[in-house]
């Protein structure tokens, strides 16, 4: 596939706002409006619970997924600008005045087919992070952070490592409120 339809495609799929979808069918709730007033799996999960967050984030992975994969994952370059155009849309939607969520999940789902030993390492370093502090925000950091580092110290395609960073400095800088709050200690644990 060449690289515009992919990029299309990519931003097409991302942009679904299914955290927002899920929450206003299932629960009649904007998450626009409640909590951190964020679409993703986190916000879902403090609005209408523990299932719905995991579904929400298990569908948000999908997306990213789904983006590599219709862009054809072998199709090197055009599949990781499938996946990073899924990333963008994720955080950017046009659906929701380009306001979205922070994209971890969807970011996971594209580089779970693209790179998926980094992915699951990082995956790991983000679960044993909100285990050990209970702050999805410092998890999603940590995992965003390791990401592409691992990625460009192993041997692979270099379009992987560029779109591991593109979406890393993506993801960090929608963070930039949580890690404000994670430094003046203001940050919402799990649970709180």
């Amino acid at each position: 596939m060449d690289l515009l339809p992919a990029i299309l495609i990519g931003y097409a799929v991302g942009s679904l706002p299914i955290g927002y979808l899920v929450a206003q069918t299932a629960r009649g709730v904007d998450l626009r409006r409640v909590g951190s007033g964020n679409v993703g799996a986190a916000n879902v999960y403090r609005t209408g619970g523990l299932r719905m967050g995991i579904a929400v984030m298990l569908a948000d992975a999908a997306k990213g997924a789904g983006a590599v994969l219709l862009a054809g994952a072998e199709s090197g370059p055009a599949a990781v600008a499938a996946g990073v155009a899924a990333v963008v849309g994720h955080i950017y939607p046009v659906w929701l005045g380009f306001k979205g969520g922070k994209g971890v999940a969807t970011a996971s789902g594209a580089f779970g087919v693209l790179a998926p030993w980094p992915t699951a390492i990082a995956a790991a370093a983000f679960g044993l992070t909100v285990a050990r502090t209970r702050f999805v925000s410092l998890g999603s950091i940590v995992a965003t952070v390791l990401l592409p580092v691992l990625e460009w110290s192993m041997p692979g395609m270099r379009s992987v490592d560029v779109g591991t960073t593109i979406v890393a400095a993506l993801i960090l800088f929608r963070h930039r409120g949580n890690v404000a709050r994670l430094w003046s200690r203001t940050e919402r644990a799990l649970g709180t």
